[in-house]
């Protein structure tokens, strides 16, 4: 059975699953040897062709404009899904072949029609009556498909419910056209991993340049949003995952305050720190989905905090004009100086800040930067919690062959040639050894909220009287390279991971034809004022474009010169040089 009759929803057994992540496990080999993988100049060339076909009417489509369509009987919920999975058909299984879409929901046709007629018999339920989403892989549908993080060890039947999540994007009348890749575990198992491979699912690759990566874990929500394969997605993140595929893939990617959205029915890694959020392609679509995702879960119990403090309609926060008057702290020190591209944007991006009328400190440091690059203590927060978050979680569910983090590990080592063909589990080891205690486990939690939040984030917020902090979100995407592993030189997310803080990372610049970000950072249930600064930054610049599907990056130094010059209105002013370079935060991302 063919992988594409599989997405097309047709049921299969485990042994077919098993023999299709082995060849897919083999054609991610040739991309790690070759580059580019089964991507070739001809497949490239008809996905670029395909952004000015026949999907014109939903390629870069907001969702407020596939609303209006179907409100105007000019469009239908059952045809827009079928325009996404012919498109998903074209570019994401053949053409360039993204490899974003991990399974595709054999429902979502029925689903769409029964909205149709609901909207024809009584209105719409909201702005996302009928519009199709995408969910990373580890959220737990209570349908057909499979809830496995990626992972072989957690394919079998079906959960028997839905996340949180899942129901309320459902209640909303959202269409849930299937699930996205990610990095397996999202990327909590080794320390040599390649963000967006996963055993079930091969490796997602980057819709801008195919041979580059598109960061993890939730990558393949970042590149389908990216590549116009549905309206909008879901992805988690405990520190980088959200965020750093938005910014590798030219997205928006909210990272909500840790307790806003409900993790219940989420393979997890840490309580403490996992969240549920959104990618768009533009601010509002995110800010759309994130209100329907709200509110206190008793399935949940750290929602409880969010009582009085969420919104079951963030669009009402974006502003064009959101810019004007605020106060924006610059992070700089071990946020910038990894990249001179990335810092020659940000520069850009600061200057354009300023233009829109908004007060730029600069700089306002982190006092525990420094201190943060080093510090052991998240890491012993995310191995003491993963154990047990994982264990609890896989109690939920029968019919698969893992019902603890140990039979994991023995399902892997079982069939190494399938889920470790590139890279082990020492990480899943170092859980299940338990090395923590509780006393360690409790002084480290403490040392990461003094270090995130009231040494950090809240003390230079106070010290300038800031409505929030900017920092570039990462360098741009670096080559897949299954051999080695991931190439990450820096990132914005680790201080708002270990306070639990909200980050909204939008679209910023481009270098070399790849996509740059810019990150918003604020404290607890500031997502109304991050979305109004975010939204006011991407109306002043314009800076999304969408992918054109390239191979590679060109190593003749005048095209790679006319790629580097490839840059939106924020960046349209000429950098003649960089700030002074700052060591290079070097540390994993992606989980």
């Amino acid at each position: 059975m063919s992988r594409n009759n599989e997405l097309e929803g047709r049921t299969f057994n485990r042994r077919s699953l098993l023999t299709w992540g082995a060849a897919a496990s083999a054609t991610a080999s040739l991309g790690g040897c070759d580059g580019a993988g089964q991507a070739t100049e001809e497949a490239a060339a008809s996905g670029a062709a395909a952004l000015e076909g026949g999907d014109a009417h939903i390629v870069e489509t907001s969702i407020e404009d596939l609303q209006r369509a179907m409100t105007e009987r000019r469009l239908s919920a059952e045809e827009l899904v079928e325009h996404y999975l012919d498109r998903i058909r074209r570019i994401d299984r053949g053409g360039p072949a993204i490899n974003s879409v991990l399974e595709l929901n054999p429902d979502a046709r029925s689903i769409a029609k029964q909205l149709d007629r609901e909207r024809r018999e009584h209105g719409a339920r909201g702005p996302l009556h009928g519009i199709p989403v995408l969910l990373k892989g580890n959220i737990d549908t209570g349908d057909r498909m499979s809830s496995t993080a990626g992972s072989l060890a957690l394919f079998g039947a079906p959960a028997s419910r839905d996340a949180t999540v899942a129901a309320r994007l459902r209640a909303a009348g959202a269409v849930i056209l299937g699930k996205t890749n990610l990095s397996e575990f999202a990327n909590f198992r080794s320390t040599h991993s390649t963000s967006g491979w996963s055993g079930q699912g091969g490796q997602t690759r980057n819709p801008y340049i195919i041979d580059r990566n598109p960061c993890g874990s939730s990558s393949g929500s970042g590149a389908s949003v990216a590549a116009s394969l549905c309206a909008a997605g879901l992805g988690t993140e405990t520190d980088g995952s959200i965020v750093c595929p938005a910014s590798l893939n030219g997205v928006v990617g909210i990272k909500p305050t840790v307790g806003l959205t409900s993790r219940a029915g989420v393979v997890p890694i840490s309580h403490v720190q996992d969240t549920v959020g959104p990618h768009g392609r533009t601010v509002a679509d995110a800010a759309a989905l994130l209100g329907v995702l709200t509110g206190v879960d008793p399935r949940d119990p750290q929602t409880a905090a969010s009582a009085g403090r969420s919104f079951t309609d963030y669009t009402q926060f974006v502003n064009p004009d959101g810019l004007r008057g605020a106060r924006i702290g610059v992070m700089r020190n071990t946020f910038t100086g990894y990249s001179d591209a990335t810092d020659a944007v940000f520069e850009a991006n600061i200057a354009a800040i300023r233009a829109a009328g908004a007060i730029v400190i600069d700089p306002a440091d982190l006092p525990t930067a420094d201190t943060l690059t080093t510090d052991p203590s998240e890491t012993t927060v995310l191995v003491f919690d993963f154990k047990r978050d994982l264990n609890a979680y896989l109690a939920t569910r029968t019919g698969i062959p893992a019902r603890t983090l140990a039979d994991v590990i023995a399902f892997n080592n079982a069939n190494a040639d399938k889920e470790m063909p590139f890279f082990l589990q020492e990480l899943l080891e170092l859980a299940e050894s338990d090395p923590f205690t509780q006393a360690d486990y409790d002084a480290a939690l403490a040392r990461c909220k003094q270090l995130g939040a009231t040494d950090g984030i809240d003390a230079v917020m106070n010290q300038f009287n800031l409505d929030a902090l900017i920092a570039p979100t990462s360098s741009p995407a670096w080559p897949t390279d299954l051999v080695n592993g991931d190439h990450f030189l820096g990132g914005s997310s680790g201080p708002a991971a270990i306070a639990g803080y909200p980050i909204v990372q939008v679209p910023a610049g481009f270098a070399f034809g790849l996509p740059l970000g810019l990150s918003f950072i604020g404290r607890a249930y500031s997502e109304p004022t991050l979305i109004r600064l975010a939204s006011g930054f991407e109306h002043v610049t314009g800076a999304r474009q969408a992918p054109r599907f390239e191979v590679t990056l060109p190593f003749d130094p005048d095209a790679a010169k006319n790629a580097a010059t490839k840059s939106p209105r924020a960046t349209l002013a000429r950098i003649l040089g960089a700030p002074a370079l700052t060591p290079p935060r070097r540390r994993p991302l992606g989980l």
